[in-house]
């Protein structure tokens, strides 16, 4: 979840809280195509709690199908953005989220 948050902190400020949920709703509707035991909570509510339930329901399943299904809505998600705000400053918004929270890992334990 430590790369949804670090994405979500990078598009906040340029889209709102609201724009980033939308923008993830329509992500999870579109993987639900695939993968309809996908869950995520359709209200306003803080994006932690939208994060928890997709975390929940990608818990319920088998490693395997829950890396797909996760891979699937991140891809869909990534793509929308690409559509609206081009390619490049897609890039550099998920190069900056993702080094941000790899760097906040660094010599840190994995959890198991």
């Amino acid at each position: 979840m430590k790369l949804w948050l670090g994405l979500a902190h990078e598009l906040v400020p340029i889209i709102g809280e609201l724009g980033f949920q939308s923008l993830f709703a329509r992500s999870c509707h579109l993987a639900r195509r695939v993968h309809p035991w996908l869950r995520a909570s359709s209200s306003q509510d803080r994006i932690e709690i939208h994060f928890a339930d997709l975390q929940g329901s990608l818990q319920d399943r088998a490693d395997e199908e829950a890396g797909e299904a996760s891979i699937l809505l991140l891809i869909t998600l990534i793509d929308i953005i690409a559509t609206l705000i081009g390619e490049l400053l897609t890039s550099s918004i998920l190069r900056s989220a993702w080094s941000n929270a790899q760097s906040n890992q660094a010599g840190k334990e994995p959890q198991q």
